[in-house]
């Protein structure tokens, strides 16, 4: 198994080393941060129900018990360091891989840990928007406001969830104060990211799909595509007949638009692509282009997407890769 996965790792390092390739990453990049996931093997998302757009903005409570939650998880986000993988995919886009990043992730780690062109598909944590003015501030100024109006605030709390809040009981909750935007009266704050329930700004996604249509090679990293958000990339780079390479701890939903899917974590997956890739941009090596068949799979796969992908030939090495 250990040759098949070097194999297999090796035809990924070719495909990657003809560049232009578009990053497309989920919130399993950074679980080796100290941030889980939702799905995938710290499954997050069975024990926490995140908050909603209509919540958030109908629901005054459930507004001031989400920013006390958010006030004490934003401590774990800020304090957060990019990891591994992180590491890898700056190399790999300073190295002129790649031509764009979209991440779903809302922590700013690509960020940190070097990369640029980032598209954060679903904004970020670390700063906040008034829903009536428009007014964006950074988020360590509400965290100094949000301390200042809660001195006696002393709740504990030692898991973040991937949404940046953590879990505290009510009573924890109950006297936290929130405060308004500074620049309109009563301008309701809100974290500039995309709650469950809300539209990823029109702008942001045609620049997504920009990037996506004119990629070589889409390489989806750490997200198992259950949400349309995400998985609508997929569906679009497998339409116009470019490759989709998959690497996620377990299965995804867009397993069948995928050439090759690699099971395995990517904190040793990206730094063996890194080495393996080489120093500088090259052609990739003959057999290691994926074969293009633009031929659906029959059928519709619920949801609404585009049906998958099936075709005469594999790529080089396709397949899946398990470890």
């Amino acid at each position: 198994m250990q040759n098949r996965s070097a194999e297999r790792y090796a035809a990924l390092a070719r495909l990657l080393a003809g560049g232009d390739v578009v990053v497309l990453s989920g919130a399993g990049l950074s679980t080796d941060s100290g941030i889980p996931d939702y799905r995938g093997p710290s499954g997050a998302l069975r024990r926490h129900t995140p908050m909603t757009y209509q919540t958030f903005v109908g629901d005054p409570l459930a507004r001031r018990r989400y920013w006390a939650r958010s006030h004490l998880g934003w401590r774990t986000i800020a304090r957060a360091a990019p990891n591994a993988g992180h590491r890898a995919v700056a190399e790999l886009d300073r190295r002129g891989l790649l031509a764009g990043i979209l991440t779903q992730n809302v922590d700013g780690l690509h960020q940190a840990g070097g990369a640029r062109s980032v598209v954060e598909l679903h904004g970020s944590l670390a700063r906040v928007t008034c829903l009536g003015c428009g007014e964006n501030t950074d988020r360590e100024t509400l965290d100094q406001r949000l301390r200042a109006a809660n001195p006696r605030f002393a709740a504990r709390a030692d898991t973040v969830n991937p949404d940046g809040d953590v879990e505290l009981p009510d009573e924890l909750v109950e006297d936290f104060r929130t405060v308004d935007c500074q620049a309109c009266p009563g301008g309701m704050l809100k974290p500039d990211v995309v709650f469950f329930g809300e539209s990823v700004p029109p702008d942001r996604v045609r620049t997504c799909f920009d990037l996506v249509e004119r990629a070589r090679l889409l390489l989806v990293l750490g997200s198992s595509l259950t949400v349309m958000s995400g998985r609508r990339f997929v569906i679009r780079a497998a339409k116009r007949d470019i490759p989709v390479v998959i690497v996620n701890q377990g299965p995804t939903r867009g397993d069948d638009y995928a050439e090759l899917t690699v099971d395995a974590p990517l904190g040793e997956v990206l730094p063996e692509l890194v080495r393996l890739a080489g120093p500088a941009r090259v052609t990739a090596a003959a057999g290691a282009t994926p074969h293009r068949t633009g031929q659906p799979r029959p059928g519709t796969v619920p949801g609404g997407e585009e049906p998958g992908r099936t075709g005469s030939a594999p790529l080089s090495g396709a397949g899946t890769v398990s470890r």
